[in-house]
């Protein structure tokens, strides 16, 4: 799905032993292991640049990558230079760790306090509910994240329209525009 959403909004979509002989910057934003191997690693140009923003320090091989290496060296704080034996350097941002924690100041507090507004807001809601909730997982009730968006916006002291009773009607039925 995430595919046929980029490629119909224009962006160019293929297979990453394709886009690796052609791409300049590889930032693997996943949130799975192994996207990025280092026989792929090996086929990319020289001076590409790696880095991992999806999930810890699994998602390129930079393990593998340091093996092949001819060389390494530090250029600054978070970039190593990794020369294969090709000759080609691959630039590796934070050790293929989560370059936004890694080389940065962490998630913004703007963004945390949301985090945690969240997950106080579903402790409550499974205190509250105890006795009518099963043992599994559950998706927190829209109104929820509502309520939080809600108060964060009066925080910003951001004002937005309201949906009028017609309007609610509208988007809950399929009964009317179609």
């Amino acid at each position: 799905v995430r595919a046929l959403e980029a490629g119909m909004e224009g962006h160019d979509v293929q297979k990453i032993e394709d886009a690796s002989k052609i791409g300049d910057i590889f930032v693997t934003a996943t949130g799975n292991k192994n996207v990025i191997s280092i026989s792929v690693i090996k086929t990319m140009k020289d001076g590409a640049v790696l880095a991992n923003t999806g999930h810890f320090d699994v998602e390129f091989d930079y393990e593998g990558l340091v093996k092949a290496a001819l060389k390494k060296r530090n250029l600054r704080n978070f970039v190593e230079e990794i020369t294969l034996e090709s000759g080609k350097r691959i630039y590796a941002l934070g050790e293929g760790r989560l370059i936004n924690l890694v080389a940065a100041e962490g998630h913004p507090a703007e963004v945390m306090d949301l985090s945690f507004a969240n997950q106080a807001m579903a402790a409550k809601y499974l205190v509250e509910n105890k006795r009518k909730l099963r043992s599994r997982v559950y998706i927190l009730p829209q109104e929820i994240d509502n309520e939080i968006a809600r108060l964060k916006l009066t925080a910003l002291d951001v004002s937005i329209d309201q949906l009028t009773v017609e309007q609610k009607k509208y988007l809950s039925s399929w009964q009317e525009g179609t």
